[in-house]
């Protein structure tokens, strides 16, 4: 019985069942006086309360290690935070939380060796991006003729696409470890400060297509269960988004306001947009949808993907919405207030 948990739980739940009955008989049939129906009948009573709370607890022994259990995967589901379970019970209890602590650090280990060699290979894809560049460089500062100088060109801006892309792939890798992370406790976001660093961040890109951001911030700072730095990656995200998918000299909008007892943050431009039908292909990991932008800039297919992950991390929710081709769209952040 030591290592069989079934039957630990079934024979405490026999002898419970069957303790205040047996007792019972022992004192009507082998006491030496005679009592009456009321005695029996309290006797009876608190004999069955008393065998019912010594069930309860021994119960309770026996469930503590599956309640631990179940509280571990759910903390490490959530937040990605674990504590190690006891190796004290030696029944199929006990194997499983073993398992479960050794499952975890397996898993835990994995992904740490799985970050590791994507960065170590970005890293190098880097330098190998950066050789062309180089080369190119060198052909051009040679004053060659103007075929051969059009084609450095073409090879610098080439290397120069691959080096942004890589760029965003480590950068996209960054906010995949913050989305492991657990979310924060309450904190105020300043969302005037919010913006200002967006639009320092997406400045360039909204330059080279000539396209303006209208910005219209109707609360000024609020409690959320996210980081304002997350906070701040994903409008970059979807601001860069934005851009990529807009026509050259068009209008983004990024409007912050409180609407019944929800904050929204949307992010509306005029581009390409998309059937709505398809919306939800957008935010999955490396999805089909993906494509140039209109100015033939490369998509990595993840970051709508991780943006969502990111809000719906912090308890938010994040949606898209759109007219269809050529109609623009909108991506929502919401947040209970």
């Amino acid at each position: 019985m030591k290592k069989s948990y079934a039957s630990k739980f079934l024979f405490v739940a026999f002898v419970g069942i069957h303790l205040p009955l047996i007792m019972m008989l022992f004192f009507i049939l082998y006491g030496n006086f005679t009592v009456s129906a009321n005695t029996i009948f309290i006797f009876s009573l608190v004999v069955t309360i008393v065998a019912s709370g010594i069930t309860l607890f021994l119960l309770k022994r026996l469930i503590k290690p599956i309640g631990l259990a179940s509280s571990a995967l759910e903390e490490y589901r959530k937040d990605r935070t674990f504590f190690f379970l006891p190796a004290k019970y030696y029944d199929q209890a006990g194997l499983l939380m073993r398992n479960i602590n050794e499952t975890i650090q397996d898993n835990e280990k994995f992904i740490q060796e799985k970050q590791d060699l994507i960065y170590l290979l970005s890293h190098d894809l880097k330098n190998f991006a950066g050789n062309p560049q180089s080369l190119a460089m060198l052909i051009l500062e040679e004053n060659p003729s103007e075929s051969i100088k059009e084609l450095a060109e073409l090879i610098y801006q080439s290397g120069n696409q691959q080096f942004q892309y890589i760029e965003n792939i480590i950068k996209l890798l960054k906010e995949q470890d913050e989305v492991l992370k657990g979310p924060v406790e309450n904190k105020t976001i300043r969302f005037y400060s919010v913006v200002a660093y967006v639009e320092s961040q997406v400045a360039r890109l909204l330059k080279i297509k000539r396209i303006k951001l209208n910005t219209f911030i109707e609360v000024d700072k609020l409690k959320l269960k996210i980081d304002q730095e997350l906070l701040i990656r994903v409008l970059v995200n979807l601001i860069d988004n934005a851009i990529k998918f807009s026509f050259p000299d068009s209008v983004i909008t990024l409007r912050i306001y409180f609407e019944k007892e929800k904050l929204y943050v949307a992010v509306m431009d005029h581009g390409i947009g998309f059937e709505q039908s398809k919306s939800e292909e957008l935010f999955k990991k490396f999805t089909m949808m993906s494509q140039l932008g209109t100015s033939n800039e490369a998509s990595t297919g993840i970051g709508l993907y991780l943006c969502r992950k990111i809000i719906e991390k912090n308890q938010g929710r994040l949606e898209a919405s759109s007219r269809g081709k050529n109609k623009g769209a909108i991506f929502t952040i919401s947040f209970d207030g």
